[in-house]
């Protein structure tokens, strides 16, 4: 069993964060940093950040009504996965625009689907080791179904099914996307039970 480390006391407390920093790469999407860090020992050292303006990710569900809530995920085809993957709406903010407004645009972009509610499920942190992104998940109820508005890059079909069946597609592995396990994981236990 490994020892943890002791928490700094208020005598010992170093001040954390970038002390300086280039940045590398701008593009559409995200931009790329070399940051001289102060760690919380009081070294430095450099870390390469993917910055990005953050996202929000919905569960669209149908039928709330029924004793297995009936959801809808997309299946999407991502290029760095190399396959189709079952997601949940979701895309980037934009610059000013509230996760919520962005959670009903994407919900309404890429389903057709427009909600009564959404409701705030958490906030996660996608891959803090070297991005600052954070995705904002959402569950949205009372859809009615209209015309989606899909990006040119945007290749995805509809798939309603019950939780139940999502749930089982995160155990068996076939859901393998992070926000979207964690966002049905956690509105099946908090929100539609």
């Amino acid at each position: 069993m490994s020892k943890k480390a002791p928490e700094p006391t208020p005598e010992t407390k170093v001040q954390t964060g970038k002390v300086g920093g280039t940045r590398v790469y701008t593009g559409r999407i995200i931009s790329v940093d070399l940051d001289t860090v102060r760690f919380p020992d009081g070294s430095t050292g450099q870390l390469e950040m993917i910055r990005h303006p953050g996202a929000s990710a919905v569960v669209p569900v149908l039928r709330a009504d029924l004793p297995d809530p009936e959801i809808l995920l997309i299946r999407q085809y991502r290029y760095a996965a190399e396959q189709y993957l079952y997601e949940v709406p979701a895309g980037r903010l934009d610059a000013g625009e509230p996760p919520e407004v962005c959670a009903a645009r994407e919900l309404r972009e890429e389903t057709g689907y427009r909600a009564e509610r959404i409701v705030p499920l958490f906030t996660m942190y996608t891959t803090p080791g070297f991005t600052d992104e954070r995705i904002h998940l959402f569950v949205a109820t009372g859809l009615t179904a209209g015309d989606a508005e899909r990006e040119a890059d945007e290749f995805m079909e509809l798939v309603p099914m019950p939780l139940s069946r999502a749930l089982a597609l995160i155990e068996e592995g076939a859901i393998q996307d992070a926000k979207t396990a964690l966002a049905l994981l956690y509105a099946a236990r908090f929100v539609l039970t």
